[in-house]
C-alpha cells in the first residue's frame, strides 16, 4: 500500500518593514548606541541594510512614508517633533536605486499617496524605479488621512469614502498609462531611418473623468513589470473593496489569528465576486520579533531595549493610530478608574489579564514604543517560529512584514537566527532564482505582468478601449 503524498508546506514571504525616519514603529531607541536609525539620512544606512537583507534571503524591503506629523497627542505636532516620532521623514524612493545596485534579489515596496500628486507624475516615478531595479519595485497604495499632511500639501482634507472613490479612478488612469499607452514593440531603433520609437505604437491617452483629466502619452517606455506590484492596507469597508479590486499584496494586523482569518476570508470572498482568483491576494501580517538564542536571552534583550523606550513618544504613536488623545490621561492611573471618553475607549481595547491586571497610559506608551501593541513575540528562534506558524495556519497568512526595535540589530537577528529556523521547518525557501521581478517572487517565474483576472489587465495595449468621458 502506497504512502499518501504529504502536500508541500506553504512557502512564506518576509518583508523587512522600515521607514526613512528616526522613530518608526518603535521610538526612543536612537539613544541606544548600537541603533543606527538616526543615520537614515545617509545613503550608507540603506546600502548596508540592503546587503544584510540580501544576504539573509529576505524577500523584500517595505518602506512606509508620510507627509504629516502625528498631531492627535495634545492637539499638535510638538511632541512628535521633540521625540522624533516619524519626524523628520525623508523621501523613501531616493535610496532605492543605490540599494538595487548592491542586490540582485531583494525587492522594494514604497508607500505613496493617491491624494497628493497627479497620476502622471507618480506613473513616471514608478516606471523609472521599475526600470532601474529590473522590475523589483512595488507600490503600497494609500489615500492618506492625516489632516497635517493635507495642510502641508495645501489642499482640503478629502472625506474618507470620497478618497477611495477618487483613488479608484486614479488607479484606472495609471493602468492606462502603464499598461495601455505603449505597445511592447514600440521601441524600434533603426539607424538607417533615424528612428528610435515608432510613434504609431505609443497610444495617446485621453482620460476625462470625474476627478482627473489628462491628454497625453506615457512619457516612459514599458518597464519590466509595467505596473509595479501593488500593496494596500485598507481595513474599512471601502478599503477592503478597493483592495479586492486592485491589491495583490494586503497588509493586515489583528489581535488574534482567529479574528484575522475571518477578515482574510472576507477579503478573498469579495475578490472572488469581482472575478479574481481569491488565492492570488497575498496577506502579510505586521509582526515584530525580539530574538535571542534562547527564550531567556531574548527576554533579557527585551528588558535592556526597554530602557531606551520613549513613553511619551509611544503615546504620540498610539494617539495617531487610534485618534485617542492620550495626553488627556494621567500617566500612572488605572484606566478603569478614569472617567473620560478617552479612558472608556481604551477599556474596549485593553482588557485586564493575568499577565497585565492593570493598564495605565504609561504602560500603553511603553508597549507602543517597543512596537509591542501590534503582534509581537519575544523568544528563541523556535519560539518565534512557533508563533509565526500558528498565525500562518490559523489565519491563512502568506507572509509577514517584520518590524524592529533597533536597526540594524533586529534585522540582523532575523537573518542570523530566525531565517535558518524557518528554513529548517521547510516554510521559507533556501534560495530563489536570481533575476526575478517583484511579481514573480510572489506568483512564480513568468508572471511579470498583471494577472489576467486583475482589474488593470483590461487596459493592456492589445485590448485597450478608451472610456466615455464622465457625464456631470
Amino acid at each position: 500500500m502506497s504512502t499518501p503524498e504529504v502536500p508541500p508546506k506553504k512557502q512564506i514571504l518576509l518583508n523587512a518593514f522600515d521607514m526613512s525616519t528616526v522613530g518608526h514603529l518603535s521610538v526612543g531607541h536612537w539613544k541606544n548606541p548600537t541603533d543606527r536609525s538616526a543615520t537614515k539620512r545617509k545613503l550608507a544606512y540603506w546600502v548596508e541594510l540592503a546587503k544584510l537583507l540580501e544576504r539573509g534571503g529576505i524577500s523584500g524591503l517595505f518602506l512606509a512614508d508620510t507627509n504629516g506629523g502625528f498631531d492627535i497627542y495634545g492637539g499638535d505636532v510638538e511632541e512628535s517633533i521633540r521625540r522624533a516620532v516619524q519626524w523628520p521623514v525623508t523621501d523613501p524612493s531616493i535610496p532605492i536605486t543605490a540599494m538595487a545596485a548592491v542586490t540582485k534579489n531583494l525587492t522594494f515596496g514604497i508607500t505613496a499617496s493617491t491624494s497628493f500628486e497627479s497620476p502622471f507624475v507618480l506613473a513616471k516615478r514608478f516606471s523609472t524605479l521599475d526600470h532601474m531595479t529590473d522590475g523589483r519595485i512595488g507600490w503600497n497604495i494609500v489615500t492618506s488621512w492625516k489632516k497635517s499632511a493635507f495642510n502641508a500639501i495645501g489642499i482640503d482634507p478629502i472625506e474618507h469614502d470620497q478618497r477611495y472613490a477618487q483613488a479608484d479612478e486614479y488607479m484606472r488612469v495609471l493602468y492606462k498609462l502603464w499598461e495601455g499607452s505603449w505597445a511592447d514593440d514600440a521601441l524600434q531603433p533603426d539607424v538607417d531611418t533615424d528612428t528610435y520609437i515608432d510613434p504609431s505604437k505609443v497610444r495617446h491617452i485621453n482620460h476625462q473623468g470625474k476627478h482627473y483629466k489628462l491628454s497625453t502619452r506615457h512619457i516612459v517606455d514599458p518597464s519590466p513589470q509595467r505596473t509595479p506590484f501593488l500593496f494596500q492596507a485598507g481595513a474599512s469597508a471601502e478599503g477592503i473593496d478597493f483592495a479586492a479590486t486592485h491589491a495583490e499584496g494586503i497588509f493586515v494586523s489583528s489581535p488574534s489569528p482567529e479574528i484575522l482569518r475571518a477578515q482574510i476570508e472576507k477579503n478573498r470572498k469579495i475578490a472572488a465576486e469581482k472575478g479574481r482568483d481569491p488565492r492570488s491576494l497575498k496577506f502579510y501580517l505586521s509582526f515584530t520579533p525580539v530574538l535571542g538564542k534562547t527564550d531567556e536571552e531574548a527576554q533579557e534583550k527585551f528588558e535592556a531595549l526597554k530602557k531606551n523606550a520613549s513613553v511619551v513618544g509611544g503615546l504620540v504613536l498610539f494617539s495617531g493610530w487610534t485618534r485617542i488623545d492620550m495626553y488627556k490621561l494621567p500617566l500612572d492611573e488605572d484606566i478603569t478608574t478614569v472617567d473620560s471618553d478617552e479612558a472608556r475607549k481604551l477599556r474596549n481595547i485593553f482588557k485586564p489579564t493575568a499577565q497585565t491586571p492593570v493598564w495605565t497610559a504609561r504602560l500603553i506608551g511603553e508597549k507602543a514604543a517597543m512596537s509591542d501593541i501590534s503582534p509581537s513575540t519575544v523568544g528563541s528562534p523556535a519560539t518565534v517560529a512557533d508563533v509565526m506558524e500558528n498565525w500562518i495556519n490559523v489565519a491563512d497568512l502568506d507572509g509577514f512584514n517584520l518590524g524592529y526595535v533597533t536597526s540594524p540589530g533586529s534585522f540582523e537577528d532575523v537573518v542570523e537566527l530566525l531565517v535558518p529556523e524557518l528554513r529548517r521547518r521547510g516554510i521559507y525557501p533556501e534560495a530563489v532564482e536570481p533575476g526575478l521581478t517583484a511579481r514573480e517572487r510572489v506568483y512564480g517565474k513568468g508572471q511579470t505582468r498583471l494577472r489576467d483576472d486583475h482589474a488593470g489587465s483590461k487596459y493592456k495595449y492589445e485590448v485597450y478601449l478608451e472610456e466615455e468621458p464622465y457625464a456631470t
